[in-house]
Parts: structure tokens; C-alpha cells; sequence
């Protein structure tokens, strides 16, 4: 039980949901903000704005998987008011607090840094990453079977990055019976794809093994699928973009060529937020119980 621990939600999807659900089960006293629409009730969870909170007493914040914008706007879903994260905001609460979200950029970085407080990314843990590639995979699917006209079977299926998605992806493709070719600029990746049984290449010569591709999946958050590679693309190519906000592809001149390119950053939140906000859910509670534990043993 996580009994004492007051944290603030602040902004997201229906992945949120399943977080206030377990921390709510915890017995942990929450307060929702940007959750004005949402219909549904948690027991002692109150809903409220985020200047009418006493900050002062907060051992968390819960931040969305996308964190804030660069303007320091938060996403709310379930409300029509605008949510803005300050430095100031952070300066109020007490240093123990930690602020917790899916991913970063250079707007919460620096307000963390100012105020002094403690910021966990959980998408940089291998375990979140790891189990969220699985609703990844299957939205990945999803969306190829809505968007062509040929089976994933026999297709050349161009795969770019071999992390945790980008692994998932290449063998489950591979299991269906695609011809996957994995670019990689890392020798050990090019050594595990081989290893996989796969085709291998290095990054520097996608331009050569996009010519014939029926289907190419980026997850690499670069501009790694320019012009320049998109022009030797076939028009039936699909390019599916999983990387973050922009994505690593030219999405101007695809649609100049016509050839269709979809970004698709946040697939488990999309097609899976049950399973994608209980993975959150979970090493949250664990992270919150280790914290909670080290501060007893302190005192």
C-alpha cells in the first residue's frame, strides 16, 4: 500500500485511467487535474485546477507520456482548459518530489533543472519499453492491413532500428512471412539481425534497399526517410512512422509523390490503452513503494 503518498495527475488519455486506478487501489490520495469531462468517479480522488492546489504537500507529479509541449502545455484529453507546467509551479512543492512522465524535451528539462527536482522518465526504462513494444507491434499491423492492398506476407519489408520496437517489429514481420531488411548504423544490431535470421544493411545505403520496398516501418526519432530516399521509393510503398513527434520521415514530399506515410508516434496509447496505461501503472506503484520506502528509512 502506498498509504500517505499525495500525487497529482496532471493532463493525458485514457492510459491515465488505468494509472489513477491502481494508485487509487494503493490508497494513494490523488488529485486530477484536467480530468473535468471525465466521467467516471475514483473514491477519494479529487478533481481540481492546478492553481487552487496546496503544491506544498506533494510527494509526485504524473505528467503524460508526451510530458509537455515546448511551451509548457500539458495534453488534456478530458478537458477543454489550458494546463501550463511552470518552473514556478515546481518551485512549490517539496524538494522530495518527483515528477514522472513517459518521455521529455528541452522545456521540461530545463524547469526540472531550475527547480531542482527530480524527473523519471519511463520510457527510458528497458521493461516499459520492452512491454510496450508488444501493442506497438499490433497497431503496427493494424495499420498496414488498413493501408494496403497486398499481404504482409511475401512483402519486402523495410525496417529501420533495431531497439526494443524496432526488434518486436522485425520478428514478428519475419513471422508472418515478410522479407525483412532491418537498417542499423550499430555494428552489434547488424550482428543481431543476422543472427535473427534477417537481411541487414547499414542506414548509409537505405536509398539502394528502398527501390523495391513494399512496406517500410521507421523507429528512428531522426529525419532518417528523406527526399532523397523517399524518391527512389516504388508509389505503392506504405511508410509507417512510429518514431516520436515529428518522426524521422519527410512527410511534406511523400505526400508530394503520393506516396502514403502516416505517423504514429503513441500506437499503445491508441490501440491498446487499457494494457499501455497498466504497464504505466504498475512500475509506477513500484517506483513510488521504493521511494516511499527510502524515505522511512531516512527519518
Amino acid at each position: 500500500m502506498l498509504t500517505g503518498l499525495q500525487i497529482a495527475v496532471i493532463g493525458g488519455d485514457a492510459r491515465q485511467i488505468e494509472i489513477i486506478r491502481k494508485l487509487n487501489e494503493l490508497d494513494v490520495k490523488l488529485y486530477l487535474v484536467g480530468f473535468e469531462q471525465l466521467d467516471h468517479s475514483f473514491t477519494g480522488a479529487v478533481k481540481e485546477k492546478l492553481n487552487n492546489m496546496n503544491l506544498e504537500e506533494f510527494d509526485g507529479i504524473i505528467l503524460p507520456v508526451a510530458g509537455t509541449n515546448l511551451n509548457g502545455e500539458v495534453e488534456t484529453i478530458f478537458s477543454n482548459e489550458k494546463v501550463v507546467l511552470t518552473e514556478e509551479i515546481l518551485s512549490k512543492t517539496p524538494p522530495h518530489c518527483t515528477i514522472y512522465s513517459g518521455i521529455s524535451n528541452a522545456y521540461l528539462d530545463e524547469i526540472v533543472k531550475k527547480s531542482n527536482r527530480k524527473l523519471e522518465l519511463l520510457f527510458e526504462r528497458d521493461d516499459v519499453a520492452i512491454y510496450n513494444s508488444i501493442p506497438t507491434i499490433e497497431g503496427v499491423l493494424m495499420m498496414v492491413i488498413q493501408h494496403t492492398d497486398f499481404t504482409i506476407h511475401g512483402s519486402k519489408t523495410v525496417v529501420l532500428g533495431l531497439g526494443r520496437n524496432g526488434m518486436t517489429i522485425s520478428r514478428v514481420f519475419h513471422a508472418l512471412g515478410a522479407k525483412v531488411h532491418v537498417g542499423a548504423r550499430r555494428k552489434e544490431h547488424i550482428a543481431r539481425t543476422e543472427e535473427m535470421g534477417l537481411e541487414s544493411f547499414h542506414i548509409k545505403d537505405l536509398e539502394q534497399v528502398v527501390k523495391d520496398a513494399d512496406i517500410v516501418i521507421n523507429t528512428i526519432p531522426h529525419l532518417i526517410v528523406t527526399a532523397s530516399v523517399i524518391s527512389k521509393m516504388p508509389h505503392h510503398t506504405l511508410i509507417i512512422d512510429i518514431a516520436s513527434k515529428p518522426g524521422g520521415t519527410d512527410f511534406r514530399y511523400a505526400e508530394k509523390r503520393g506516396i502514403k506515410a502516416i505517423l504514429t508516434p503513441s500506437l499503445p496509447g491508441i490501440v491498446a490503452p487499457k494494457t499501455a496505461g497498466q504497464i504505466l501503472a504498475n512500475v509506477l506503484a513500484e517506483l513510488m513503494s521504493e521511494d516511499l520506502m527510502k524515505r522511512k528509512e531516512s527519518s
